[in-house]
């Protein structure tokens, strides 16, 4: 197991923190820029978000 892969490990355990932190630094961009970039912040904030958990995008969502 490399290192990246034990980096990814502890982040998805604390997967919630690691959201939290996500959103904190998008809406600190968001207010310094007067949300100038909103889109690109959600986009980045979605980004960051998939790539450090353990699921897919929507996995967690029920079906329809």
């Amino acid at each position: 197991m490399g290192i990246f892969d034990k980096a990814k490990d502890a982040l998805s355990d604390h997967d919630d923190k690691v959201d939290s932190g996500v959103d904190r630094a998008g809406d600190f961009v968001d207010d310094k820029t007067d949300s100038k970039y909103s889109n690109q912040v959600d986009q980045g904030q979605e980004y960051a978000k998939d790539a450090t958990s353990d699921h897919h995008p929507g996995a967690s969502d029920p079906p329809a």
